[in-house]
């Protein structure tokens, strides 16, 4: 599909704003004056290479991604918040600017410094490539300035905040959650999850069941569920995950045993029919960065949005992705469901099924269900609900209260055979998907996870449902913000139980 180097020239083309930008009125060192959107421009292509190296090759698994992203568009949103006429900022209360001040070069400066300080706490191995990415644009890693009346002491100031802020908010960025002190590992699990399952043993079909996870190459390992204690984790927008509960998944239970081989078909269906346009949009939705971040930017450019107006987006889908996932996470927890590769081995065993037969092999109709396998590499955490599904809804809903419904024309260019997961395959010819309105990407998002094999409907539905509803709170929170409207202070962290008895 899309590699880095084209996502990030697709940013750059679709973001960069075209305004005139005033001399500094400081004795720092000069931000490049070609920079007009610095979170396009540079942070944003910055990060991603670091991110899709580190954290999440596939771009996928947004549990870490989405804290990653929300930290540091929330320190672009508070780092320029003193240079707007009302906004204020959520981790710092800034004074605001004199307006002659007011310029982009200004905003994009403090945008910089309050990124740096950002990714120095959440990926501080890579603190040479932080301290690159200012010395790239002309400006000084080691000033750190709290003079509020320059752009670098803001950024700095805003930056810190929200590192502060952030730092045990229950995601246990630093492993020392239950009070550890030596080889700490950050994002830990502190809350004692274990799987009812192994990978070798399927014995409750109604509960996850940790996956193999193989390269090829010989060398296998087993899913651990991902920051299961996501639920746990300081909302933005929220009061508690559980105003947000999916319904619970009766599908999912073994003792409802048609609803449960009733889903089981739908996925063996939807596998044996998989079309050239299926795939690629299972493969894209599949890595958030290359479909809802790019669709959110394609926005920016599209309607030419300024600075101010572009971080506003991206602050604005991040929060709702956020505590969206929060929420799902929550759910995931809770219901502990189990994904369809483990159902489907449950329901047929040995007994041939029709279904797509592994890359390049189409549909077969003589595959022993124990053998069957997902289009996508299965996720490292519980089945329902949805959280791509969950994702997209929050950023749809974002969206269309931001700037429409059909302010969008985001498409995607595959030649042949560029397929990800089918190479030299699919498709067979050079295939162009677009869309042109937020509710048609929400569900193909959604219906994607039934293609590449990884959730049931019901599933989809739920995450869907969670995210459009926290989409429309996140709205709200950055609009109160941009006004300067008093915004109740983000909570302390949750201290959430969870209870396992609803689903025995």
């Amino acid at each position: 599909m899309i590699n880095s180097s084209i996502l990030k020239t697709r940013l750059l083309k679709l973001a960069v704003v075209c305004l005139s930008v005033t001399g500094s009125m400081h004795s720092f060192a000069d931000l490049n004056p070609t920079i007009k959107n610095a979170p396009f421009e540079v942070v944003i292509p910055t990060g991603i290479d670091v991110i899709l190296k580190d954290i999440s090759p596939g771009g996928g698994d947004p549990s870490i991604v989405f804290r990653i992203t929300t930290m540091t568009s929330n320190s672009w949103f508070d780092a320029i918040a003193p240079y707007s006429d009302t906004a204020v900022g959520v981790y710092s209360q800034l004074p605001r600017r004199p307006e002659a001040e007011r310029t982009d070069k200004n905003r994009n400066i403090a945008i910089m410094y309050a990124s740096y300080r950002v990714f120095s706490s959440l990926m501080p191995n890579r603190i040479d490539v932080w301290k690159q990415m200012l010395t790239d644009v002309g400006l000084d890693p080691d000033d750190n300035s709290t003079d509020l009346s320059s752009p670098i002491g803001i950024g700095n100031t805003a930056g810190n905040a929200i590192v502060a802020a952030r730092l045990h908010d229950g995601h246990n960025q630093l492993g020392d959650e239950k009070g550890c002190k030596y080889n700490c590992q950050p994002y830990a699990d502190y809350t004692n999850y274990k799987p009812v399952n192994t990978a070798y043993k399927f014995t409750n079909p109604s509960r996850w069941q940790p996956s193999f996870v193989t390269s090829g190459n010989g060398l296998f390992s087993i899913q651990q569920f991902v920051t299961p204690f996501m639920g746990r984790v300081t909302p933005y927008t929220i009061s508690t995950p559980r105003d947000f509960m999916a319904p619970y998944p009766t599908a999912s239970q073994a003792k409802n045993y048609r609803e449960y081989k009733n889903q089981v078909d739908v996925i063996l269906d939807a596998s044996a029919g998989l079309t050239d346009e299926q795939k690629l949009k299972a493969e894209l939705f599949d890595n958030k960065f290359n479909s809802v971040f790019a669709a959110a930017a394609s926005v920016v450019g599209l309607l030419n949005l300024s600075l101010e107006e572009s971080v506003a987006v991206e602050f604005a889908t991040n929060v709702a992705s956020f505590d969206t996932t929060i929420a799902i996470w929550h759910n995931k927890r809770k219901y502990d469901a189990p994904r369809p590769f483990s159902a489907i081995g449950y329901v047929y065993r040995d007994r041939k099924v029709t279904a797509w037969g592994g890359p390049g092999r189409g549909t077969v109709y003589d595959m022993p269900a124990s053998q069957w396998q997902s289009y996508l590499p299965v996720n490292n955490h519980p089945e329902y609900p949805s959280g791509t599904a969950g994702l997209c809804g929050a950023h749809a809903e974002v969206m269309r209260r931001l700037h429409g419904e059909k302010n969008l024309r985001f498409s995607v260019s595959i030649p042949a055979g560029g397929s990800k997961y089918e190479p030299g395959h699919t498709p067979a010819t050079d295939t162009v998907l677009s869309w042109d309105n937020w509710s048609e990407l929400e569900k193909d998002c959604a219906q994607s996870r039934v293609w590449g094999g990884v959730h049931f409907p019901e599933a989809n539905a739920a995450g869907r449902e969670i995210g459009n509803k926290i989409g429309a709170i996140a709205y709200a929170f950055v609009k109160d913000h941009l006004e300067g409207k008093h915004v109740t202070p983000v909570r302390a962290a949750s201290k959430e139980t969870y209870e396992f008895d609803s689903v025995e």
